[in-house]
């Protein structure tokens, strides 16, 4: 039986997520919770779920956080996947999230928005996370969990409009059949595409090239390095690296005096040689 990590909000998306997940009755299964410290009220989204976790007998994992209202999204982000990724590895089991489609195709736009690179609209596909309930809209959602009379609590916070998705939201709820299909199209292309990038990125790694040669990494194409160096990060630190991280570590692979070292982000840190450099966590 497989084993997940269920991250539970408190909110509506999760609390179906966790009721489907226990009704499947095919999977050994995990209640994990954020409390990030920056609402005053979030203490009652941790007994709500720990409450949720104990009515179906399963154990609860906890980690409460001191992030304040100030914290940006960014930063509670990486904290809670953080978490949730020690508890699966703790417990050999893979994390399930509680994203819809509303959430991809919001995530799309937001990264439109924000400028990005061809990856930005192969959202929501990390290789160690899934997400059970991406063939959901939200309207789905909230129809389930009525009908099962579930019990959610409403982050204050999401109708805050200095977070962009808040922000977007009622423009992303104007999208028609063909706008939204539209965008499922192209993430489903891009994942495409992307699947076999990191086919030949792995097929590059895996040969005899001297991928860790300093000058390899500086003549080789930009757009190429960037993707290797990524899946070199990757296998270090699951929770990654930006694009201008490593940009900023190609400069240091190819600047850098033998002997330092060059923290790319974390307790991720490269480290050089006269000719090499290496990757790895300290």
């Amino acid at each position: 039986m497989q084993k997940l990590v269920v991250a539970v909000s408190g909110g509506v998306d999760s609390a179906v997520l966790l009721d489907k997940l226990v009704a499947s009755g095919e999977y050994d299964l995990i209640v994990a919770h954020v409390d990030h410290g920056i609402r005053p009220d979030s203490g009652e989204d941790a007994r709500l779920v720990e409450k949720l976790a104990t009515s179906h007998n399963l154990p609860f994992e906890l980690t409460r956080l001191s992030l304040g209202a100030a914290a940006s999204e960014l930063q509670a982000r990486e904290a809670r996947y953080g978490f949730l990724r020690q508890v699966a590895k703790a417990n050999q089991a893979t994390v399930a999230t509680a994203h819809h489609k509303d959430d991809l195709y919001e995530s799309i736009a937001i990264n439109l928005i924000r400028g990005t690179g061809w990856r930005g609209l192969a959202v929501l596909d990390s290789p160690d996370l899934i997400r059970p309930l991406l063939d959901m809209s939200k309207a789905d959602i909230i129809d389930y969990a009525k009908t099962h009379q579930l019990q959610w609590r409403e982050d204050s916070t999401n109708t805050d409009t200095k977070f962009l998705r808040n922000k977007l939201r009622p423009l992303m709820s104007r999208l028609d059949s063909m706008d939204r299909q539209g965008l499922e199209y192209l993430h489903e292309k891009q994942l495409a595409i992307k699947k076999q990038i990191e086919a030949e990125v792995q097929q590059i790694l895996s040969s005899d090239i001297e991928v860790s040669s300093r000058y390899f990494m500086t003549m080789v194409d930009e757009s190429v390095a960037d993707e290797l160096l990524r899946k070199i990060c990757l296998d270090q630190a699951p929770s990654g690296t930006t694009r201008i991280q490593r940009q900023a570590l190609r400069i240091a692979i190819k600047t850098l005096p033998a002997g330092k070292k060059h923290r790319i982000t974390g307790d991720l840190w490269c480290l050089v040689t006269k000719d090499r450099f290496t990757i790895q966590s300290l």
